[in-house]
């Protein structure tokens, strides 16, 4: 598959040579405060689940690359895509903590999008994040997504459920065209 390329990273599918990075990442408290992990989630519980993913023809998973280090630096992970409605949701979307207050979540969402809309020829993207995580609404309404409502209890983690805001944008809006 193509790869993306921005300033400072490279996204690219994922390989089983990432998985060790996704684990790392997804047992780190700060980096999973706002994603549906549970805290006790194995090495094993990762290789499935990305095994799984990999399998379904309505998923993907990428993973962003440092482009000077050539080590992995965060991961996007796309489900529900249907090419009938030409629609899909981004449902994980994380970096490195390192990478955090520098403006690159930002420069990968943008490219991200753009390769969205213009290679796979989505009309809409999707995405969510949890109450009180304002990195999150701030990113995705700086980037045009339009707020869709709550979805109440909408998932579960260790056990307690958690609201996740709803957002979108559509090809039009992402590329500033009037309809």
């Amino acid at each position: 598959m193509e790869i993306m390329e921005t300033k400072n990273f490279s996204i690219r599918e994922s390989r089983f040579s990432d998985y060790e990075y996704f684990y790392r990442w997804e047992s780190d408290p700060e980096i999973t405060r706002f994603l549906s992990f549970d805290s006790d989630r194995t090495y094993e519980d990762v290789v499935k689940s990305c095994f799984t993913n990999a399998s379904m023809p309505t998923r993907m998973d990428f993973t962003i690359v440092d482009r000077e280090t050539g080590e992995p630096a965060g991961r996007i992970y796309v489900s529900r895509m249907e090419r009938c409605y030409d629609s899909m949701d981004i449902t994980q979307y994380y970096m490195d903590k390192k990478y955090w207050g520098k403006g690159h979540g930002r420069e990968v969402l943008r490219e991200f999008l753009e390769y969205c809309f213009t290679y796979l020829h989505m009309e809409r993207v999707t995405t969510d994040y949890y109450t009180g995580n304002k990195k999150a609404a701030a990113l995705y309404a700086g980037m045009g997504f339009s707020g869709e409502g709550v979805a109440r209890h909408a998932t579960r983690k260790d056990g307690k459920y958690y609201d996740l805001h709803l957002m979108s944008i559509l090809r039009s809006e992402f590329f500033g065209e009037i309809d």
